[in-house]
């Protein structure tokens, strides 16, 4: 049975006030990052894995399990480290002598939310198993397939100036990632709260607002909100930019661009802005919500030239021209 447009207005505004809880509830003991908060909440909505940069110290595991808390979502830590091997995170076949058999004992992979800390620190074996699961959604073990159990998720953390003992992470796997989330130092007002709290034994519960199906019943509601061709044709435009900057007359960035964003960049913001304009309470995309989404998911897919960064141009640069320049419908 068709859901008619009253039906999807009153679905959609009640899954915006769900979500504005659960923002609220991880600022229960996450203080000043309300923005990346929401972000979250967009990738989850959309079934989309998130690389979170940024300095030790500024509460990112701490938001992800928090964020796991308030979902009611089991959730699993895993240390990346050059020594780390693939049956470290998807588990592995222990021999049985007594039966002759082989027993699986799954690794920490199976699990609803899975923060891999410091993930560029695991070498190309761990990476590729990791893959698998972030992209088909299962895990193979010996000759067995396990499927992972949704909603599923990897949250990856990476430090952006220590090199020492890492690893660059394969393009592929990067492509993989809805978000690259820059998660920037708190304001001086936060951080006055910050030592506040830190300074005394408070405990603080965090609520379960939230089922993992229920969850799962947002992502639906997500896929019922109107996307116009217009706009459709507008999230291309953005892509096709960053691919063939000179045909599109865009002659400044043909040197600060060495390859753009594959095809998998115009379907996460096709996902991505049908969430944000979920958590905005309206059944319909706009273009400020593929505007409000391009950053995240366009930064880590565009890899910028030796010419870009002997003149510091970052990604966010470049997306900010073609954003500014490419017509809004």
């Amino acid at each position: 049975m068709a859901i008619s447009t009253p039906d999807i207005d009153s679905i959609v505004q009640g899954n915006a006030n769900k979500i504005e809880g659960l923002v609220q509830e991880i600022g229960k003991i996450v203080v000043g990052q309300e923005d990346i908060s929401r972000k979250l909440m967009i990738a989850l909505i959309s079934c989309g894995h998130v690389l979170l940069e940024g300095m030790p110290g500024l509460a990112k595991t701490t938001m992800i399990k928090t964020l796991a808390s308030a979902c009611s979502l089991a959730f699993k830590r895993i240390q990346f480290t050059p020594d780390l091997l693939p049956a470290d995170l998807i588990g592995t076949q222990i021999y049985n002598p007594q039966t002759g058999d082989f027993k699986v004992k799954k690794g920490p992979i199976f699990s609803h939310l899975v923060l891999a800390d410091e993930i560029n620190r695991a070498p190309a074996k761990v990476q590729s198993a990791l893959l698998e699961a972030m992209e088909e959604k299962q895990v193979t073990i010996g000759d067995d397939t396990w499927p992972l159990q949704a909603p599923f998720l990897v949250m990856a953390t990476q430090n952006p100036v220590e090199h020492e003992g890492t690893y660059s992470l394969p393009e592929a796997q990067i492509d993989r990632f809805l978000f690259k989330l820059l998660v920037d130092y708190p304001r001086h007002a936060d951080e006055i709260e910050i030592v506040r709290r830190a300074n005394t034994k408070e405990q603080i519960q965090i609520d379960s607002l939230v089922t993992g199906d229920e969850l799962m019943e947002m992502r639906a509601t997500a896929h019922k909100i109107h996307v116009s061709d217009k706009i459709r044709q507008y999230i291309v435009d953005l892509v096709y930019v960053t691919r063939t900057p000179k045909a599109l007359g865009f002659e400044n960035l043909a040197t600060l661009i060495e390859y753009g964003a594959s095809p998998r960049a115009s379907i996460a913001i096709d996902q991505a802005a049908r969430s944000h304009a979920l958590l905005e309470g309206r059944s319909f995309v706009t273009p400020q919500d593929v505007k409000d989404v391009a950053y995240d998911v366009l930064r880590h897919r565009i890899k910028t030239s030796y010419e870009a960064e002997a003149e510091q141009t970052t990604a966010d640069h470049i997306i900010a021209q073609i954003l500014e320049r490419v017509d809004v419908p």
